[in-house]
């Protein structure tokens, strides 16, 4: 089977690259890395030829919201235009648990604008929705930082491994489209604010932790589940405290 992954040299898109040729599959990645830039549908149409199926876990971290909406909707128009000319059978979108609860957050908006394209596409889809990975937590702490303060809220968060999130992602593109949507989550809930301090301890980081609830996430004020995913997720199995264990420490 030939399957394109959008954004083939990002954290999520070069593993799911390496996952897929270990099963055996024919693999294009699509970035601008391989000279198909699928903003500006360079080589779209020659890198999805013969494809069966599409896995789109492009990315863009910008402080600007109109860029982000920009990024997502047109290489998402992009893509479902290559694809319906390749006959593509299966398109699969990354996005983010609690997309829809969090307005006032623009890369959300973006996320949400982008799932809209995809479900009003005539391609078979299915949108698997993730929680924030282990590997991005310490980036959410940073960017609370100021000084030695970091402020965050209470609200919920369910962290789960990229290496699940990638292994969850190929299993759902070899199966038939949902035409709907799949939430994907960590095993563990706990707040945000106390995930920050068990990762600070874990690695030696002498910052401290204050719980704010007017602290903002990315420009957005939490509810207590904003990030938190429904009943019927699937979820991974590596624990939270198993991950810190392997983290390197501050010098």
């Amino acid at each position: 089977m030939k399957i394109v992954v959008a954004g083939g040299s990002g954290l999520i898109g070069t593993k799911l690259v390496k996952f897929f040729r270990e099963q055996g599959h024919s693999v294009t990645p699509v970035s601008r890395r391989q000279g198909v830039n699928a903003f500006t549908g360079e080589g779209l149409a020659a890198a999805l030829a013969g494809a069966q199926v599409v896995v789109d876990v492009l990315n863009l971290h910008s402080p600007e919201d109109q860029a982000v909406m920009e990024f997502f909707t047109t290489t998402t128009r992009n893509l479902l235009a290559a694809e319906a000319g390749a006959g593509v059978a299966h398109h699969v979108l990354l996005s983010v648990v609690g997309v829809d609860r969090v307005p006032d957050n623009g890369h959300y908006r973006a996320k949400v604008a982008q799932e809209q394209l995809v479900q009003a596409a005539r391609i078979p889809y299915t949108i698997v929705r993730a929680t924030q990975f282990f590997e991005f937590i310490k980036t959410i702490i940073d960017l609370a930082t100021i000084g030695e303060t970091v402020r965050l809220p209470a609200a919920g968060m369910q962290p789960i491994l990229a290496d699940e999130v990638v292994a969850v992602l190929a299993d759902i593109a070899l199966q038939a489209p949902r035409n709907g949507i799949v939430e994907l989550a960590g095993p563990e809930l706990i707040r945000q604010d106390e995930l920050a301090r068990r990762f600070l301890k874990a690695t030696h980081d002498a910052r401290n932790v204050v719980t704010d609830p007017r602290a903002r996430y990315f420009g957005a004020v939490l509810q207590e589940r904003s990030l938190v995913p429904g009943p019927n997720a699937r979820l991974g199995t590596a624990r939270i405290d198993d991950w810190l264990r392997q983290l390197p420490k501050a010098s």
